[in-house]
C-alpha cells in the first residue's frame, strides 16, 4: 500500500437472508476478507471488519411466501444459520448484524430522509406490472416469463438464468406474476430515482483516474458502466417488506434493496461502536476495503459512491474494491434455485474439523481475475497431496525428529553451514513475496508463498538428512533441527490468515509465546530449549468414499433438477372415449430380454400376458440391461398389428415415459398383478 492509513475498515457483501452461504460466497467474498482482516491484525494495524444479513428484498417475501411464514420467520431462520456456520468458520468478524436492526432502519431512514431534503432525487412516475388479483405492484422477481433472448421460459423479470442477461420485467414475453399465476397488467406508480449521471464526472475522476491500481475485472466494469453513459435509478419499491419511505404520502413503498443494504456497512459499524464509528467512515487517515463478488461491482463503484458524495458531511468514499468472480461447481454455475450448491453449514457437518482443509482449497482456486471451478477431486487432491503430503508431513518430521533425538527440546545452533544460511535467508525473500501479495488482494498468490516455506523445510530435511548424521554428528543434528523449528515457526506465522485453526494447533506444540507477523522471515523465532508438545497431525487424508458420497449427492440433485425443469409436451387433440376404450392396455410379465443384433436402440422381449406368449421389439436398449428387466412386469398395448422390426414380428408396444434429457422410463404397475390384467 502507498499512502500510511491509520486505520483499516473491511467490509463484506451482505448475504441474503433467504438461505444458507455456499462456497461461492466463501471464495468470492468472505474468505479473502478474512485473510486480510488476519494480515492487518497480525502486523499490529487497527482494523475492523464489518459484516450482516441482508433481511429485505423480494427474495425473503418470494421464500416466506412459499413456506407460508412471515418474512421475519424466514430472515431469522436464515440469519442464525449463516452467522452460526461463518463463526465456526473462523471468519473474525467484528460484528455481524443484520439489516432488521433497530439501529439500520433509523440510519437507512435518515440516509434518504437527508438526500430528500437537499433535493438530490428525482421524483418520477412509470408504468410497472400490476396484479390485479393479488392487489399489488410486483417486483421484477416477482415476474416470471420468456426471455426475449435466449427463450427460456422460466426467466425472472430482473434475469435470466438461463443466459444471465440482465432484463426488466416489462422486457419478458409472456409474463406472469409468480404470486397468483394471472397476467399482469401496467399501471402507474411513482418513485424516486438517485441521478447517477449527476456524479459521472465525479465518478470518471475517481476510478478511471485515481484507481488505476484497482484489479482489472473492477476496473474494466467501471469504465464499461461509465463509457454507457449513467442512468437515473430507482431507490423505492412498491413493497410491504423492508425499511418504509420516510416522506409522507409514500405508503406501501420501502427503500429499494440496493439502496438500503450498502448503507447497512454504516448501520453496523454504528451498533459496534457507537462513539466512534464515525473516525473509520469519515477520516481521510482511514481506508475502507469493500470485498464483494463481482455480481456487486456497480453497487459498490457506481452507486453507493453516489449516495456517499450525494450525502457529504465528510464521508470516505472506498480506498479498494477488490472483487472476485465467480467459483464455478462441477462444471456448472452454482445456484441457489437448483440446489447446485456446496453449503458450509452442511460441510461443517460433513467434515467436522476440516474448516481450514475448505479455506486452503478456497484460496487455492479462487475466481481472482476469471470464473474458476470447484470439484470435489480437486478438494480431496489438494489435501492430501498438498496439506498432508507437504505442509504437514515438514512440521510431523521436524517435531518428531526433535522428540527424538532431544527429549522434545529444542536443540541449540552450532555452525551454520551454507546449507542452513541458505534455508533461512530464503525466509526473507519469501516474506517478500507474500507481503506484495497480501498488500494487492492476489491470495490466491500468497498463499503459495506461505507454502513455499514448507517445501522449503522438505527440501532442506531431505537435503540434510539428519537422521543419517545422527550416528556420527549430534552436533549437527542439533543445528539441522533448531533450523527446522525455525521454519516451522514461520509456518505458524504465515499460515495464520489462511488456516487460523492449523496455525493454532501448531502454535501450541511449538509453545514459544505470541508470534507477531514482525517475526515472520527471523532464523531465530524460537529459543533453544523451548520443549515443545507431544506431535499431532495438522492434517489427515481424506478418502475416496467421504468424496464419492459428495459427488453422489450432486448426482442426485442433477437428476432432480432434471425432473423439475421438465416442460410437458403440448396436449395431443381430443380423441372420443368409444376410440380410446378400442386401446386394450394390459400387463405382461417379461420372460425373456435380449439386445437386437445390429440395432443399438432396441430390445427383444418376450412376454407373458396371461393367455399365451408374445414377443415385443421396444426401442430401450439405450436406458436398460436386459438381465434387468426379467421378471419385472410392464404395461404394454396388446391389440396393435402386428409389425416387422430388424427381421422380428412385434406383437404390441411397451410404455414408456420421457424424462426431460430424453431418456425412457419403462411404465409398470406399482404392485404385482396378474399376468394380463388389464389397465383401466
Amino acid at each position: 500500500m502507498d499512502k500510511k492509513f491509520k486505520r483499516t475498515l473491511i467490509t463484506t457483501a451482505l448475504p441474503y437472508a433467504n438461505g444458507a452461504v455456499h462456497i461461492g460466497h466463501l471464495a468470492g467474498v468472505y474468505v479473502p476478507a478474512d485473510i486480510y482482516a488476519r494480515y492487518l491484525r497480525s502486523r499490529g494495524e487497527d482494523v475492523v471488519m464489518i459484516g450482516g444479513s441482508d433481511e429485505h428484498g423480494v427474495p425473503i417475501t418470494i421464500k416466506a411466501k412459499a413456506e407460508g411464514v412471515t418474512p421475519q420467520d424466514v430472515v431469522d431462520r436464515y440469519h442464525k444459520i449463516i452467522k452460526d456456520s461463518f463463526e465456526e468458520l473462523g471468519i473474525s468478524f467484528d460484528i455481524y448484524s443484520r439489516t432488521t436492526s433497530d439501529i439500520h432502519s433509523a440510519t437507512a431512514s435518515e440516509f434518504f430522509r437527508r438526500l430528500y431534503d437537499k433535493g438530490e432525487f428525482v421524483e418520477k412516475t412509470s408504468m410497472q406490472l400490476y396484479d390485479e388479483k393479488a392487489g399489488q405492484f410486483l417486483a421484477d422477481r416477482y415476474v416470471t416469463g420468456e426471455c426475449p433472448h435466449c427463450h427460456n421460459e422460466r426467466a425472472y423479470g430482473d434475469q435470466c438464468e438461463a443466459c444471465g442477461t440482465s432484463l426488466n420485467a416489462t422486457d419478458l414475453i409472456n409474463p406472469k406474476s409468480a404470486i397468483t399465476g394471472n397476467t399482469p397488467v401496467l399501471r402507474e406508480t411513482r418513485h424516486w430515482y438517485l441521478p447517477l449521471d449527476k456524479w459521472e464526472p465525479a465518478l470518471r475522476k475517481w476510478i478511471l483516474d485515481g484507481h488505476k491500481e484497482w484489479k482489472t475485472n473492477v476496473y474494466g466494469q467501471c469504465k464499461s458502466w461509465l463509457d454507457l453513459g449513467l442512468q437515473p435509478r430507482a431507490v423505492s419499491r412498491d413493497l410491504d417488506w423492508g425499511v418504509p419511505v420516510p416522506v409522507e404520502g409514500a405508503e406501501g413503498k420501502v427503500l429499494y434493496v440496493w439502496f438500503d443494504a450498502p448503507i447497512g456497512y454504516i448501520s453496523n459499524t454504528k451498533e459496534l461502536l457507537p462513539d466512534s464509528w464515525e473516525r473509520y467512515w469519515k477520516d481521510p487517515e482511514s481506508r475502507i476495503i469493500n470485498f464483494i463478488g463481482k455480481d456487486n461491482i456497480v453497487f459498490h463503484c457506481i452507486v453507493f459512491p453516489s449516495m456517499l458524495m450525494a450525502y457529504g458531511d465528510g464521508y470516505q468514499l472506498p480506498d479498494n474494491v477488490p472483487a472476485n468472480e465467480f467459483l464455478n461447481l462441477e462444471g456448472d454455475k452454482i445456484s441457489t434455485s437448483r440446489n447446485w450448491a456446496v453449503w458450509l453449514h452442511e460441510y461443517l457437518r460433513d467434515f467436522e474439523g476440516k474448516q481450514d482443509v475448505l479455506r486452503y482449497v478456497l484460496t487455492a482456486a479462487a475466481p481472482e481475475t476469471k470464473d474458476n471451478d470447484f470439484t470435489w477431486r480437486d478438494f480431496q487432491a489438494r489435501n492430501n497431496n498438498e496439506l498432508v503430503a507437504v505442509l504437514g508431513n515438514f512440521v510431523n518430521r521436524a517435531v518428531v525428529l526433535t522428540h527424538k533425538y532431544f527429549g522434545g527440546k529444542v536443540p541449540a545452533a552450532g555452525e551454520l553451514l551454507d546449507i542452513d544460511k541458505e534455508a533461512l535467508a530464503e525466509l526473507s525473500t519469501i516474506k517478500r513475496s507474500l507481503e506484495d501479495a497480501l498488500d494487492t488482494f492476489h491470495f490466491r498468490e500468497a498463499l503459495k508463498e506461505a507454502m513455499n516455506i514448507a517445501r522449503l523445510g522438505n527440501r532442506y530435511l531431505q537435503e540434510t538428512e539428519p537422521w543419517k548424521v545422527a550416528k556420527t554428528d549430534m552436533d549437527r543434528v542439533a543445528t539441522i533441527l533448531n533450523t527446522a523449528m525455525q521454519l516451522t515457526a514461520n509456518i505458524a506465522i504465515a499460515m495464520e490468515p489462511f488456516m487460523p485453526f492449523s496455525a493454532a494447533k501448531l502454535r501450541k506444540m511449538l509453545n514459544a509465546g505470541d508470534l507477531a507477523w514482525s517475526d515472520l522471515g527471523g532464523g531465530s523465532i524460537i529459543a533453544a530449549g523451548t520443549e515443545l508438545s507431544q506431535p499431532e497431525l495438522l492434517f489427515e487424508k481424506i478418502e475416496d468414499e467421504a468424496i464419492q458420497a459428495q459427488i453422489d449427492r450432486l448426482a442426485r440433485i442433477k437428476e432432480e433438477n432434471k425432473v423439475k425443469s421438465f416442460k410437458a409436451a403440448p396436449q395431443a387433440e381430443d380423441v372420443d372415449f368409444d376410440t380410446f376404450m378400442k386401446a386394450d392396455l394390459r400387463v405382461g410379465t417379461v420372460l425373456e430380454c435380449r439386445k437386437v443384433p445390429k440395432a443399438d436402440k432396441l430390445l427383444q422381449f418376450l412376454i407373458d400376458d396371461g393367455l399365451e406368449k408374445r414377443t415385443i421389439v421396444s426401442g430401450i436398449a439405450k436406458y436398460y440391461a436386459p438381465e434387468d428387466l426379467v421378471g419385472k412386469q410392464v404395461c404394454f398395448i396388446a391389440n396393435l398389428p402386428p409389425r416387422k422390426l430388424k427381421g422380428i414380428v412385434s406383437q404390441g408396444m411397451i410404455l414408456s415415459a420421457e424424462n426431460a434429457d430424453g431418456s425412457l422410463v419403462v411404465i409398470g404397475p406399482s404392485a404385482p398383478v396378474a399376468p394380463g390384467a388389464q389397465v383401466r
